[in-house]
């Protein structure tokens, strides 16, 4: 675990990630739900994506994460952005980590949809296999519903900033911290 979470000058774990947004054809975006081993009522969806491996950009660690996760297979340079940096510090696995993101789009098709709605070509980690309980298509309005209802969901705010993203970005990146 040192290896993906090196080590920052403050001694905590802290790493680089790339994360995707993706929208079906219907303008549904793409989620995951997990929880924490060590508090496995703690619930949250959150896009796919994860860390940078060495040598890799964010965008390229987005990309390869897409297709471990969901079985997608995209060109990194088909993701557009980055639309959000996020720099987030939380507890996970007994630890408070820092990550920090950057997030692409990607709209896709209904044969890429039916891809990753098949599961077939995932290649989830051990972990990933145990952390990782379902993933969802999600309206905006029902996943805003679902924040509002007491639902977590990462990054903070996803459904608004989706709504300026599904129909085409404007090329502003968003900035969020969220500790």
């Amino acid at each position: 675990m040192t290896d993906e979470w090196p080590l920052d000058a403050d001694g905590f774990p802290h790493r680089d990630a790339g994360r995707c947004v993706v929208f079906n054809p219907r303008g549904e975006v793409l989620l995951i739900l997990g929880h924490d081993i060590d508090d496995p009522n703690y619930r949250w969806w959150f896009t796919p994506g994860g860390g940078a491996e060495a040598g890799e950009s964010q965008r390229e660690a987005a990309a390869r994460e897409l297709s471990e996760e969901t079985g997608l297979v995209v060109d990194p340079q088909r993701l557009v952005g980055p639309v959000l940096d996020r720099r987030s510090t939380f507890h996970f696995l007994r630890v408070t980590r820092k990550q920090d993101e950057l997030f692409y789009v990607v709209s896709i098709d209904e044969d890429e949809q039916a891809r990753i709605d098949s599961r077939a070509h995932v290649t989830l980690t051990d972990q990933e296999k145990t952390l990782l309980d379902d993933m969802a298509w999600w309206d905006l309005d029902d996943l805003a519903a679902a924040v509002r209802a007491g639902d977590n969901v990462f990054p903070v705010g996803l459904a608004d900033m989706a709504r300026h993203w599904r129909d085409g970005w404007d090329g502003q990146m968003l900035t969020r911290i969220e500790e």
